[in-house]
C-alpha cells in the first residue's frame, strides 16, 4: 500500500519541494490551498495534472482559519503524514496582521492536531509541525532544542503556540507529532520579499540591464541560511522514526545579509563597493549607487544573530545536508539570470 500525505502549504517553497521528494518516495499526495482569484500554483504546476488522468497528486481548496474544513478535508483523505507548512509566514508583515498570524500559524497548528483527535486518527496519522528559528529570537545563539524561547515577533510569538500546542497534544492524546525548528531556508523558487530573493532578484536585474535600486533595512543581521531542499528530507526523517521528537534543523554557519550580497555579487563578476555608515551606507556600483539602507525595512523588534546546533538531527536522523550558502548561492543566481536570458 502507497503511503498517504497530506500537506498544508502546498503551493509555498517547501509544500512544492516536499511534495516533489514524497512523490519519488512513491507516495500519494495531497495538498491544500487557499482559495484566490489569481492563480498561485506555479510552484506545483510541473507536477499537477488534470484531475481526470490518473495521478498520484491531489489538490484541495481549504484554510487553517476554518476548522470545518481542515477536519473534512483529514476525515477524508486520512492520510499517513500531515505536514503542517500553510502559514502566514513573512516576519516584517507580521507586525502589519498580528491577529491573522496567530490564527493562521498558531491556532491553525491547533485545528489540525484537534481533529486528528476528533476523529481517533492518533494512532493512525503522524503530524509535521514547521516551528522557526524566529520562535528563539533574541535567545544566545548557537541555538538547539534546548535553549530557551524568547521570539521578537507576533510570527515568532505565534509560532511559539503552535510548538507548545504539538508537544501538549503528543503527551495528551499520544499523537505521534513533531516540531522541526528551521532555520532560514531558501530556494530558486523563495518568495520575491525574503531578503535573500530579493537581493538575487535586484542584483540579477542591475547586473544584466544597469538599471535598478535594492533597498534593504539591517544589513548586518547574522542568519544561519541552508536550501529547501535540504530542509524538507528532515521534515520526512522526522515522521520516519519510532518515537516523536523535536529537532533543530539548520546549516551551523552563520552571515550577515551584507555577506550574503557579497556572494551574490561574486556569482555575478560585478564589484560593489561601500560607504557610509547606518541608515547612510549605500552600495555603488562603478560609482552609482545601487544599494540603499531604508528604514521601513526595520522591525519593531530586530533579531541580530540565528544561529543553529543541528548535531541532534545529524546524530538521530542521520541527516545530512548536500548545499551550502555557497552552492545555494549559486543556483539561486542561475537560475534567476535564465529568466532573463528566456526572456
Amino acid at each position: 500500500m502507497k503511503k498517504i500525505a497530506l500537506i498544508f502549504g502546498i503551493t509555498g517553497q517547501d509544500g512544492a519541494y516536499l511534495a516533489k521528494f514524497l512523490l519519488k518516495k512513491n507516495y500519494i499526495v495531497h495538498g491544500i490551498k487557499r482559495r484566490s482569484s489569481s492563480l498561485n500554483t506555479e510552484r506545483v504546476d510541473d507536477i499537477y495534472l488534470d484531475p481526470h488522468q490518473k495521478t498520484n497528486f491531489y489538490m484541495h481548496y481549504g484554510d487553517l482559519t476554518d476548522s470545518l474544513s481542515t477536519l473534512k478535508l483529514i476525515k477524508k483523505i486520512i492520510p499517513d503524514e500531515i505536514y503542517n507548512l500553510a502559514a502566514q509566514s513573512h516576519v516584517a508583515v507580521s507586525f502589519e496582521v498580528p491577529e491573522y498570524t496567530a490564527n493562521v500559524d498558531g491556532i491553525g497548528a491547533l485545528r489540525i492536531l484537534d481533529a486528528i483527535k476528533t476523529l481517533g486518527y492518533s494512532k493512525k496519522v503522524k503530524f509535521y509541525q514547521a516551528g522557526t528559528s524566529e520562535m528563539f529570537g533574541a535567545s544566545k545563539p548557537p541555538q538547539n532544542e534546548k535553549t530557551n524561547f524568547y521570539p521578537r515577533s507576533p510570527y515568532g510569538a505565534a509560532k511559539l503556540y503552535a510548538h507548545w500546542i504539538t508537544v501538549n497534544y503528543r503527551e495528551a492524546y499520544n499523537i505521534y507529532a513533531c516540531n522541526g525548528i528551521l532555520f532560514n531556508h531558501e530556494s530558486p523558487i523563495r518568495g520575491e520579499t525574503f531578503v535573500t530573493k530579493k537581493i538575487v532578484t535586484s542584483l540579477c536585474q542591475i547586473a544584466k540591464t544597469g538599471t535598478g535600486h535594492l533597498y534593504l533595512g539591517n544589513l548586518y543581521a547574522r542568519r544561519d541560511w541552508g536550501h529547501a531542499k535540504d530542509y524538507v528530507v528532515a521534515m520526512w526523517k522526522m515522521l520516519q522514526q519510532k518515537k516523536p521528537k523535536d529537532y533543530v534543523i539548520s546549516s551551523g554557519k552563520q552571515y550577515s545579509v551584507k555577506y550574503f550580497i557579497y556572494l551574490v555579487s561574486q556569482e555575478l563578476g560585478i564589484k560593489i563597493t561601500w560607504k557610509g555608515k547606518g541608515i547612510n551606507e549605500k552600495g555603488y556600483l562603478n560609482k552609482k549607487t545601487i544599494i540603499s539602507v531604508d528604514k521601513k525595512y526595520f522591525r519593531p523588534a530586530e533579531v541580530d544573530s540565528l544561529l543553529g546546533d543541528s548535531s541532534k538531527a545529524k546524530k538521530e536522523l542521520k541527516w545530512i545536508p548536500k548545499y551550502d550558502i555557497y552552492s545555494l548561492t549559486k543556483e539561486m543566481v542561475n537560475e534567476e539570470i535564465k529568466k532573463f536570458n528566456d526572456k
